[in-house]
């Protein structure tokens, strides 16, 4: 057994008042506060009184300095603490320090996958351009278009309904996923059999529309790189088209072959998923929350293939420009959200969301332009097209899905009247008039939505 005197404290800090407390001295009574002595305590407290937005808080400083209504009667010729507080308060002026910046989840896209995303759109076009020579492409086109608009459509319903449980958990977005996507192939296959009468093509449109179920689940559960993976056999047989035109069995193979693997890959993507443990008290959401986002895939659907009946290679180029368009999305968001801290008013607020939609709708149209006249395109058509489809984006990216729906909706259905009925302005100007009067209510909408503080906060 041992015996341990404790060690000496190191001595409290004191402050500048309480320095000579030790020492006797004889003061003579004051008539009124003693402004140096106030003056002398300001200077020294001024950090911390700074920040104080109302005396009370100065006099909570002043009991945790451990001040005594004698000293402050005696030294500073104040009443009681409030009168000391009170003269201090005033005495030292307002410095509110910033608070540190907080972190902003837009400013840096991950512009890799923006860009891979953009491909893996494009890609599945090699698997058409393959076995075109083993099909008639005239009387297939039909029943794939059908397909391809409903697939389309639901795939941008189940997606935002996905991404929706991918706020309780990864294994209820991966249940909805698994939920919906074959039943949205089947709806597709089911539709495009109408117009092919059973056919061959039948089959054609049921795997196109499984590719584009499996696609999706894929993209919703970020795994870009393997379904690049799995279309290399796409990229492999295209790559050599030009220098060596493969048979029919390589033709029809190599598709199924990417076919086949993208259905693997989001099998085992989907049993990773499921395997997550459970969310407590997760909620559905509801159905009707995802028709808008429905609708619009639906019209996009419809305006591109208007706009492909003339110029398919516009189409090719629309589709690559959605990768850099969902970067500029971010981007959007990002600059938004430095304007909302760089204005003190909604006015400024407004005009600089103003100038930042100008500026984003602009960094994506110019490339297009050369695009456009590259392909031989019609570059009015192309530009008002991607301007009406990166708006309508940015606004469902909001949540503001409803107008940006009614709009493509009013759009497409107006331009494809034109088209089918023959109705004046005629074809050739129907999709310009429609897509450039879209895209002006959507610009509106965008600034009268999205030029407040609100939603970026």
């Amino acid at each position: 057994m041992a015996i341990r005197l404790a060690g000496a404290r190191p001595p409290r800090r004191r402050p500048r008042w309480a320095l000579d407390d030790a020492t006797l001295a004889i003061r003579l009574p004051r008539s009124g506060p003693d402004e140096q002595a106030v003056s002398e305590l300001a200077a020294e407290l001024a950090d911390r009184i700074g920040p104080a937005v109302h005396p009370y808080e100065v006099a909570a400083l002043l009991e945790a300095e451990g001040l005594s209504a004698s000293v402050i009667s005696e030294r500073y010729g104040h009443p009681n603490l409030f009168s000391l507080a009170s003269a201090l308060y005033e005495r030292v002026p307002r410095s509110f320090p910033e608070p540190a910046p907080a972190a902003d989840p837009w400013r840096r896209p991950d512009t890799l996958r923006c860009l891979l995303r953009g491909v893996l759109f494009a890609l599945p076009g090699l698997a058409y351009l393959l076995a075109a020579p083993l099909w008639d492409t005239g009387g297939y086109a039909p029943a794939l278009i059908v397909a391809g608009l409903v697939s389309w459509a639901w795939g941008q319903a189940l997606g935002h309904r996905a991404h929706l449980r991918m706020t309780a958990g990864r294994r209820e977005a991966g249940r909805t996923l698994l939920a919906g996507s074959p039943a949205g192939a089947a709806v597709a296959t089911a539709v495009a059999a109408l117009p092919a009468d059973g056919g061959p093509v039948t089959l054609v449109a049921a795997a196109q529309s499984a590719y584009l179920a499996a696609a999706g689940v894929l993209l919703v559960l970020g795994r870009e790189r393997l379904l690049l993976a799995a279309l290399s056999p796409l990229l492999a047989g295209a790559a050599v088209l030009p220098w060596w035109q493969p048979g029919p069995v390589l033709r029809a193979g190599l598709p199924l072959l990417a076919l086949l693997a993208t259905l693997t890959v989001t099998g085992w993507v989907l049993r990773g998923a499921l395997a997550v443990p459970a969310a407590a008290g997760a909620t559905r959401p509801r159905l009707l929350w995802s028709l808008p986002y429905g609708l619009f895939g639906l019209a996009a659907g419809v305006l591109v293939l208007l706009e492909g009946r003339e110029e398919p290679y516009a189409v090719i180029v629309l589709t690559l420009s959605m990768g850099p368009a969902e970067w500029l999305l971010y981007r959007y968001r990002g600059l938004s959200v430095a304007a909302l801290r760089a204005t003190a008013t909604p006015t400024a607020f407004l005009l600089r969301s103003a100038g930042i939609l100008g500026l984003c709708l602009l960094a994506y149209l110019a490339p297009l332009l050369p695009a456009a006249l590259l392909t031989g395109a019609d570059p009015v058509a192309l530009l008002l097209l991607a301007a009406v489809l990166w708006t309508a984006l940015l606004l469902q990216a909001f949540g503001a899905a409803w107008p940006s729906a009614g709009i493509c909706l009013t759009a497409a259905g107006g331009a494809g009247a034109v088209v089918v009925f023959h109705l004046p302005p005629g074809a050739a100007l129907a999709l310009p008039l429609g897509c450039g009067a879209a895209a002006l209510c959507l610009s509106a909408c965008a600034l009268w939505l999205l030029g407040r503080p609100a939603p970026h906060a």
